[in-house]
């Protein structure tokens, strides 16, 4: 069974890359049909049939979430009436991995009646889709890794990559940026991420843990206990940041000597200094990273002025539902 899953990885990771080999002029063409699109406030439409059409919502999702404004057409729901909310300055984009889906054969001169430039998708560039399209993105992924070469599966995995591709290079070219996505994605754990700030989520007051650099190791355990903290931030007699003191500082320090002597001695000679900081106008999403990339616990959040107020517990995170 593992075997065969392995297989399955195997086609589907080949068939990615011989559809990223194979970009080209077409690619940047379909994106400057797509950009020409959205600046003059017109809408992506994608559309496909059977499993195609469940790629076309995902890849109509990604695209209206990234700042493409895009909706997705039923083929079968066009031609009942559906084809009314598509408007000549409107880009389709037709997903059909043969090229001679019949609905989306029967789609395309309806569509051009309402005057849109289609992007065709197909694995075939002599399909009846590819000779009908004004651009054709190839998808030369290989065979499907259905043993009776039927199930989409390779072919819809690079589908869905073709679609990210556009997708981002979208994002770049419109210059789309992080306060954007936030306005899209307003609820759950993205969202708020996305929203939420430093000051939003940070310890200040009692729950901060704030010493100077002269303050015996000892009552900088006690400070951070009343704090029901696992550090504490050294500042200077301006509030500005010099150092962080931690629960594994403490233990490291404990190992090097006399155990008396080191409680009572200046905790400047034992903090990490100049730590990492952020600023106190970072997104959730911005500490996220920092978090994940130099894999720390404790974050201090500082003003323009380099003033310490507050600091980012990583266990606050999962209360605030940001992680």
């Amino acid at each position: 069974m593992l075997a065969r899953a392995r297989e399955v990885f195997d086609i589907e990771i080949e068939g990615l890359r011989r559809t990223r080999d194979a970009l080209g002029e077409s690619f940047t063409k379909a994106v400057e049909l797509m950009l020409g699109c959205i600046r003059s406030e017109g809408i992506i439409v994608v559309t496909g049939v059977g499993k195609n059409l469940a790629v076309a919502e995902k890849m109509s999702a990604i695209f209206a979430s990234t700042g493409t404004r895009s909706i997705v057409l039923n083929p079968v729901q066009a031609m009942h009436g559906d084809l009314g909310m598509v408007a000549p300055r409107d880009v389709l984009i037709a997903l059909s991995f043969s090229g001679e889906s019949e609905e989306i054969l029967r789609l395309i001169p309806a569509i051009r009646r309402h005057g849109l430039k289609v992007i065709g998708v197909t694995g075939r560039p002599a399909s009846s889709l590819a000779a009908m399209s004004d651009i054709h993105l190839e998808i030369p992924c290989g065979k499907e890794a259905c043993p009776f070469g039927m199930a989409p599966t390779n072919s819809t995995t690079a589908t869905m990559a073709m679609g990210d591709a556009l997708a981002m290079v979208m994002l770049d070219a419109i210059k789309f940026d992080v306060s954007q996505y936030a306005m899209n994605h307003p609820a759950g754990a993205i969202g708020r991420a996305l929203v939420l700030k430093a000051t939003d989520i940070m310890r200040t007051g009692e729950r901060l843990a704030t010493i100077s650099p002269q303050t015996p190791v000892m009552d900088a355990l006690l400070t951070m206990t009343k704090a029901k903290a696992g550090s504490a931030v050294v500042v200077d007699a301006d509030g500005r940041l010099l150092g962080i003191f931690t629960d594994g500082d403490f233990r490291r320090m404990m190992t090097a000597g006399d155990a008396s002597a080191l409680l009572a001695s200046p905790v400047g000679g034992h903090m990490t200094k100049s730590p990492l900081f952020v600023r106190d106008t970072v997104f959730a999403a911005e500490m996220l990273k920092v978090f994940e990339k130099r894999r720390i616990d404790d974050l201090p959040v500082c003003d323009a002025a380099g003033r310490v107020v507050g600091l980012v517990d990583i266990n606050d995170l999962p209360k605030m539902k940001v992680l």
